[in-house]
């Protein structure tokens, strides 16, 4: 029996490094915007998981978050900085998994670089309540699965992959390796 890669009639992998790496993490965490965030994966206990929106992915690949101070998931990362980032940006494509180490920071100068207005919210006192940290995460590894000429096409060649009885799918996926 063929696995359904075997019946592809195109490459549907493709690994990336370096600058290509860091442009698809950017373009797949900005059709998501907020991922799971999941701490706790090396101590031996359940991970712990809660949502987050990203607030900056930087020219380097890393990924900034502010975080409550007193927070869970800070006291998490002083014993485990180990963490596992999971996207989804739309139904069909646009998914992202990423490992990486977090450090928390006290960071003014980065805090007033991420800082919107929509997070008074969570820090009622403005960009300068002392409870706000800055959590940078460096990606370690990285896995991605999209599609290669966006939804519409996807969509097109898996109607017509349905009417033949082929295998047609747009999709691609592969490593990804910040370096």
């Amino acid at each position: 029996m063929d696995s359904i890669n075997q019946q592809q009639p195109e490459d549907n992998f493709k690994d990336l490094g370096g600058p290509e790496a860091i442009s698809k993490i950017k373009e797949l965490v900005n059709s998501a915007k907020s991922c799971f965030f999941l701490s706790n994966i090396k101590t031996g206990i359940p991970a712990s998981v809660r949502p987050m929106s990203v607030q900056k992915v930087d020219d380097e690949g890393n990924l900034w978050f502010l975080s409550a101070k007193d927070s869970h998931k800070n006291s998490d990362l002083s014993t485990d900085p180990m963490v596992h980032l999971l996207f989804q940006g739309s139904a069909h494509s646009d998914f992202l998994n990423i490992y990486g180490i977090a450090t928390v920071s006290d960071d003014k100068q980065k805090i007033d670089e991420l800082w919107e207005p929509i997070l008074k919210v969570w820090f009622t006192e403005g960009k300068d309540d002392p409870r706000i940290s800055v959590i940078k995460v460096e990606p370690t590894e990285g896995y991605y699965w999209d599609n290669k000429h966006g939804n519409a096409i996807a969509f097109i060649k898996q109607l017509a992959g349905a009417a033949i009885g082929k295998t047609l799918d747009d999709s691609i996926e592969g490593k990804l390796k910040v370096e």
